[in-house]
């Protein structure tokens, strides 16, 4: 089943107007399945995972292009980064011909030296992440709670489908196969990331401290990431915690994210927190099986948090925008899950695991209010349970299914 995508438009955009066009995500995102449909019948397929064909361009990368003329479509171009200034020499032999080159690639290719080297000013470089809900349910041009007139809104999915839905996740083989195995398909999926891209960008000696490291990393989710106290823990140097976080951003298997500042510069010296993209793996890492479990258990708040960050990163990415998604801390402790900065305005949502509203659940984003008062758009209190409703001036309570 071909599940709609919002970043196809934007795909068929960029072709059009830019002579490359790098498309990266995580591996099993659907970046194959998306390019082949949308260029099958015009662009040539070459896969570089196989062993002859990366032999055969690192050999001679001339002589490969030559075998394979544009427009074509070069998936996983990570296994052949020799490919890259070559590609930027033929794209310079005819700058006026678009969407000559297709390359897709499960690793951040912005990352590399020698990817964002060759190909600056010759690329659209756009991600595909797994499924938002909004694609899920058909509606990928559906928009965020701010951007839209209505209030009332039908839901993305039923309320008694929600917590199934996070622990099975996001990625397109489980959302169209609801009969898959999401047990036996996350271990399997952690094993090929564990063996193909991890080993592939850096070298790691011992896979069993890492696959430690990532089950730590997120049972931490959603909280205040100190490297020191992870690297304790695991008896790691803190070098190496911080370079397998780099590992695990690059793969686009975590966000990390910032505390918000008016001054940008503070933004960067405070800590982080961390965030698993997909649920469905977050839930796998932790040990989670049940959806019960998972809603009542001491992590159903972290993974309703990473559900909300999700959604809004998704649907801002497939859009082809940088997301600019923020916490919002103060020295006392009171603190906003999420800030939003769009169009110049500071969206506040708070993710809160109950099924009735409050007007105390306002009471951070209206302090928030207060403090950025010129800036600020309107509010939002998003829970798990059914009703939309006012719970202060500016502030809504939404249910999670209709975010």
């Amino acid at each position: 089943m071909l599940l709609p995508r919002a970043l196809a438009p934007v795909l068929r955009r960029a072709a059009a107007e830019f002579p490359a066009v790098v498309l990266t995500g995580p591996r099993q995102s659907g970046k194959t399945t998306l390019l082949r449909h949308l260029f099958g019948s015009s662009h040539r397929y070459v896969s570089l995972e196989l062993p002859d064909f990366q032999a055969a361009a690192a050999a001679d990368p001339r002589g490969f292009l030559a075998s394979f003329p544009p427009p074509v479509i070069f998936d996983e171009i990570q296994h052949a980064p020799d490919l890259l200034p070559y590609i930027k020499e033929r794209i310079d032999s005819d700058r006026s011909s678009y969407g000559r080159f297709l390359l897709s690639g499960s690793q951040n290719l912005l990352l590399s030296a020698r990817g964002s080297e060759s190909l600056a000013g010759r690329a659209a470089m756009l991600k595909l992440l797994p499924l938002s809900f909004r694609e899920s349910a058909g509606m990928p041009e559906r928009p965020l709670p701010w951007e839209r007139p209505e209030a009332d809104v039908p839901p993305l999915l039923a309320p008694e489908r929600l917590w199934p839905a996070l622990l099975r996740g996001g990625y397109p083989e489980l959302v169209a196969n609801p009969s898959r195995d999401i047990r036996l398909w996350h271990s399997s999926y952690v094993q090929t990331y564990l063996e193909r891209d991890v080993r592939t960008l850096r070298q790691i000696g011992d896979l069993n401290s890492f696959q430690a490291f990532l089950r730590a990393l997120a049972a931490r989710s959603g909280q205040l990431l100190r490297l020191s106290d992870l690297a304790r823990d695991l008896s790691l140097a803190v070098n190496t915690v911080k370079a397998w976080l780099s590992l695990l951003e690059a793969t686009y298997q975590v966000v990390v994210l910032r505390p918000y500042f008016a001054n940008i510069g503070k933004r960067l010296v405070k800590s982080p927190k961390v965030y698993f993209t997909d649920t469905g793996l977050l839930c796998h890492l932790v040990g989670l099986r049940d959806p019960e479990h998972a809603a009542r258990g001491p992590l159903g708040g972290a993974i309703l948090e990473t559900a909300v960050l999700s959604e809004l990163v998704r649907t801002l990415v497939h859009r082809a925008q940088e997301p600019q998604v923020y916490f919002w801390r103060t020295a006392a402790g009171v603190e906003v899950d999420f800030v939003v900065e769009s169009a110049g305005t500071l969206i506040p949502i708070e993710v809160k695991l109950t099924a009735t509203p409050r007007p105390a659940l306002a009471q951070n984003i209206e302090r928030f209010r207060r403090d950025f008062p010129a800036q600020s758009g309107p509010g939002y209190v998003v829970h798990t349970g059914e009703v939309s409703l006012p719970l202060a001036p500016g502030v809504t309570a939404l249910p999670v299914c209709s975010f």
